[in-house]
């Protein structure tokens, strides 16, 4: 199983990047599922519905999220779309939407994706870690095949929940900083690792922000309303080939082009 891991969208040009390359890197990379996280797609904050459809339209299997799918004008799209659209699991129960889904392919494989959130500089919300474990081992009754989007601040917070449960899912992949990382690895009991898997959106900008406004919401230290750069769009993410009858991971390796850079 090769799955491609999409990182956070970052505008409405970011959706149209995936619209346009999807096809051909599902081709070169020879991918069978497609994960995308859609947490900055609108403005930079949440999600609308007509860029999902787009994004199912193109091949997208799944969309994850994070803390800004909880913007007022856009979680209804959570009850539409929920199970495709995925919100982060540990969040407290009695929030609408699903935190994980099984997904069965058209040959009959199956693969689970988790969505979680970090604590550290975030929202005091439910432990990831206790989350993670009760909800892995719901999932590897129906697969062994778990890919964990984990929406978090801290770098530590990261590592510490890949090693937590190395051996129990496929692939860990961190996403939330905006900042491509380069320590992709396969941890010792054969799962896939990546602190953060980056941006997919304008790169000349502060993590997908207009420059000007962020500087000046530095210096000024008073409210600045950000807007989405609009310069570079690039396509972040990484490639997770797995083992379908072990789960475990195989291989990794990140992606990071523009449009001119696939043929």
């Amino acid at each position: 199983m090769r799955v491609l891991f999409i990182a956070d969208l970052v505008g409405d040009d970011a959706v149209g990047l995936v619209a346009d390359l999807l096809p051909r890197l599902k081709n070169l990379h020879k991918i069978d599922f497609t994960i995308v996280n859609g947490e900055n797609a609108d403005k930079g904050k949440g999600i609308t519905g007509p860029q999902i459809r787009r994004l199912k339209e193109v091949g997208v299997d799944c969309l994850t999220s994070g803390n800004h799918i909880w913007d007022p004008r856009k979680r209804e799209v959570l009850m539409e779309f929920g199970g495709y659209l995925l919100r982060p699991l540990n969040y407290p129960e009695g929030n609408v939407g699903l935190g994980a889904s099984v997904f069965k392919l058209a040959d009959g494989r199956k693969i689970a994706v988790l969505n979680l959130q970090g604590r550290s500089f975030m929202y005091s919300i439910e432990c990831p870690f206790r989350a993670a474990e009760k909800e892995v081992r719901k999932l590897r009754s129906e697969t062994f095949m778990i890919f964990v989007d984990f929406h978090a601040e801290a770098t530590a917070e990261k590592q510490a929940l890949g090693w937590h449960l190395d051996g129990k899912v496929s692939a860990v992949i961190g996403t939330h900083t905006h900042v491509q990382t380069a320590d992709e690895r396969i941890l010792p009991r054969g799962t896939a690792y990546l602190t953060d898997a980056g941006m997919t959106g304008p790169v000349d900008s502060v993590i997908g922000m207009d420059t000007q406004r962020a500087i000046d919401r530095f210096i000024l230290q008073s409210h600045v309303y950000y807007s989405v750069a609009k310069h570079n769009i690039r396509l972040n993410g990484a490639v997770v080939e797995i083992d379908e009858s072990t789960g475990k991971a195989k291989e990794i390796y990140r992606i990071n082009l523009n449009k001119s850079e696939i043929q």
